[in-house]
């Protein structure tokens, strides 16, 4: 796809330290700026796959500065600037070495966990009887370890804090910012016909202090079904009409993918990363408010490089 962004290969003045992740590229200025880039890279199973899709950056991009601003007043995060579509420049932080993942309905990896006959999930207890897609009765809180490599791990409260991944104090603090944020979410989704499933939030810290970190209720950490036809659906059993990531996985489990050894990552054609893209600027569309304007897809690692100069220059 000529007109994606997949890679990145800048030297900026100050630079310290680059990292590329599964879908973001992210630049160390000094000792305390991240230059944070949404590349149109596309993960799944922990896999990243073939084609990128045209504007998945700057809708992650958008959608998250919106919603780090619309948090602001919960905990403080690290954003500073947007001065690219596809850029945030912010406070780097001391990244918590967990995943805090906030599910409000048994659906996805925990659905497919509870028909295996898991009854606990990260140490948490789940009721007996539910039904896939079924709202728990209170959020529940299913944290993982953070890989920086390969598959993230469910662990426990417990494990978390008799590892020292982080002390109890702090733990029950990011617990608290953690389910305060999903409240947050949810209000936002349900204003705009939306349910916000389940989602994670990642922090660190930086002198001393606690920030929300990375991305917030995007497509690509959230789960969201449409409020209209929910029930109906649960009732009868049917798949929900949803807007997250969830269908790309769909498709590569469909098509034989998992992201097991031997497995082949089925084609990605022209035809389907357009798709997906659709499905990611309507998702934008609703839970914003906002028409998606496309930024210009020409040259647009020369943009972001021009913007940034300038932005440091500041």
């Amino acid at each position: 796809m000529s007109n994606t962004l997949t890679s990145t290969n800048y030297q900026f003045p100050n630079q310290t330290k680059v990292y590329k992740g599964k879908v973001r590229d992210v630049y160390t200025i000094g000792d305390d700026t991240l230059i944070m880039i949404a590349t149109d890279r596309i993960s799944a199973f922990d896999v990243v796959l073939p084609q990128g899709i045209p504007f998945k950056g700057q809708v992650l991009n958008q959608i998250a500065a919106k919603f780090l601003d619309a948090t602001a007043d919960i905990v403080p995060n690290w954003k500073q600037a947007t001065p690219h579509p596809l850029v945030t420049v912010g406070v780097r932080c001391e990244p918590y070495k967990v995943e805090m993942i906030v599910r409000g309905y048994l659906t996805g990896s925990a659905w497919r966990e509870y028909k295996n006959g898991a009854r606990s999930i990260c140490g948490v207890a789940l009721p007996e009887g539910m039904r896939e897609n079924e709202k728990f009765p209170t959020p529940i809180l299913t944290p993982t370890t953070k890989a920086d490599q390969g598959h993230d791990e469910n662990i426990s409260r417990d494990e978390i804090i008799e590892q020292g991944l982080v002390d109890r104090e702090e733990y029950e603090q990011l617990e608290k910012y953690a389910l305060a944020l999903f409240e947050r979410g949810t209000e936002i989704a349900a204003e705009k016909g939306l349910i916000l499933v389940d989602t994670k939030y990642e922090f660190g810290k930086h002198n001393d202090t606690i920030y929300l970190i990375d991305e917030i209720h995007t497509p690509d950490s959230s789960r969201y079904f449409y409020t209209e036809g929910y029930q109906e659906r649960f009732e009868k059993g049917e798949e929900q009409k949803q807007l997250s990531k969830e269908f790309v996985r769909k498709w590569l489990m469909d098509n034989g993918f998992q992201g097991k050894t031997g497995q082949q990552i089925p084609e990605m054609t022209e035809e389907y990363c357009t798709e997906v893209s659709e499905r990611y600027i309507e998702l934008y569309e609703i839970i914003t408010g906002d028409t998606f304007e496309k930024a210009d897809t020409q040259n647009l690692a020369k943009s972001i490089e021009q913007n940034l100069l300038e932005y440091l220059k500041k």
